[in-house]
């Protein structure tokens, strides 16, 4: 996907890898493999953020995080068929659902199966309107409740397939986009910096629990304690038929990344995002957020003694689907705008 052959493998390899909030252990072994030879210092938190420090020259504390778990599923009980019934680890639409391949987690084993429903032909006229999940079940091709058993257990978590697709004009769709792509900039920016010392101390963030009510963040900011902070995630593009751009703005692919007007976010940290994308001549889009922004940013602005916090989005359509869609523009440009914000953090906002 990138020309960096090292991110390229790295971003499949995290996106391929079922890490449903919670669940994350496996996939922040890779991002701690890859952060170890460009950092200075990596450690864990006991909740399971990933925290990789590139020292600079001490003036200030800068944290940037991304989440990297997804939304997925846990196996809630196996009836005597063999069906497994499951409930949801974060938000999902149920009516994308049914038809679909999924991958079930049993320790270090993976199975597939498929979600079940009744076809449209034995669906009655009141059934068909909507996708209830609880009616929605998991097929692994068991012929009953013991041999699914064997393969299967209660608690056991459950993604959709993996996979990066590439469309036309430069655009890729994979799952778990959200918020992966945060995950590899922040790889990214880190070679970046290979061999540079920044004014700031650089505390890189693979948070967890994102999905699941914004908990690594709380705690990897109590920790940290930053100066300034940068939250790195994905947006709703709008530039699809039925979406009402009077109430959700006008932002699309291709076309830079987003910067969040909001009281979560620091307009000195706008103020200097802009200063830095005219250096390098990388446009940048605007989301107003008058409420809340539904980021990591909520907690982190008020975590401790609070603390200045911006936000960086890369527009993805179909957010929390089998297939969310954004521009590969839109995260070279991303990668470049925040490798400059850490490069000229020289100042805390007092």
């Amino acid at each position: 996907m990138l020309q960096d052959k090292e991110l390229s493998d790295f971003f499949a390899a995290i996106t391929e890898t079922a890490s449903p909030s919670g669940f994350e252990k496996e996939v922040q072994k890779i991002f701690t493999d890859f952060a170890r030879p460009y950092a200075d210092e990596i450690y864990t938190d006991v909740n399971g953020n990933a925290i990789a420090l590139k020292k600079g020259k001490g003036l200030l504390k800068l944290m940037v995080t991304a989440h990297i778990d997804e939304i997925g599923f846990m196996v809630k009980y196996i009836d005597d068929q063999g069906y497994l019934w499951f409930r949801p680890i974060g938000g999902f639409d149920s009516a994308l659902l049914p038809g679909l391949g999924v991958r079930v987690q049993h320790g270090h084993d993976t199975h597939f199966g498929i979600v079940g429903r009744k076809p449209i032909h034995l669906l009655e006229e009141s059934e068909r309107k909507t996708v209830n999940g609880d009616d929605l079940w998991i097929d692994i091709g068991a012929k009953d409740k013991a041999d699914a058993m064997s393969r299967i257990a209660i608690g056991d978590i459950v993604t959709l397939q993996a996979g990066i697709k590439k469309l036309g004009n430069g655009m890729y769709a994979t799952r778990s986009a959200d918020n992966k792509l945060g995950v590899l900039v922040i790889a990214a920016v880190l070679k970046n910096l290979n061999g540079l010392h920044p004014d700031a101390d650089l505390y890189f963030v693979s948070s967890v629990q994102e999905e699941i009510g914004l908990r690594g963040a709380i705690t990897s900011t109590y920790g940290i304690k930053p100066d300034l902070a940068l939250v790195l995630d994905v947006t709703h593009a709008t530039d699809y038929p039925s979406v009402n751009k009077n109430i959700h703005g006008d932002i699309k692919p291709g076309l830079g990344p987003v910067l969040a007007v909001s009281p979560e976010i620091h307009p000195e940290i706008n103020q200097r995002l802009k200063q830095n994308g005219e250096e390098l001549n990388i446009p940048l889009q605007t989301e107003a957020r008058p409420m809340a922004t539904g980021t990591e940013a909520r907690m982190v602005q008020v975590t401790g003694k609070g603390v200045a916090t911006g936000l960086v989005s890369i527009p993805v359509r179909y957010m929390h689907s089998p297939n969310e869609m954004f521009s590969l523009i839109d995260v070279e440009s991303t990668i470049a705008l925040v490798t400059q914000f850490c490069l000229k953090a020289h100042e805390p906002i007092v």
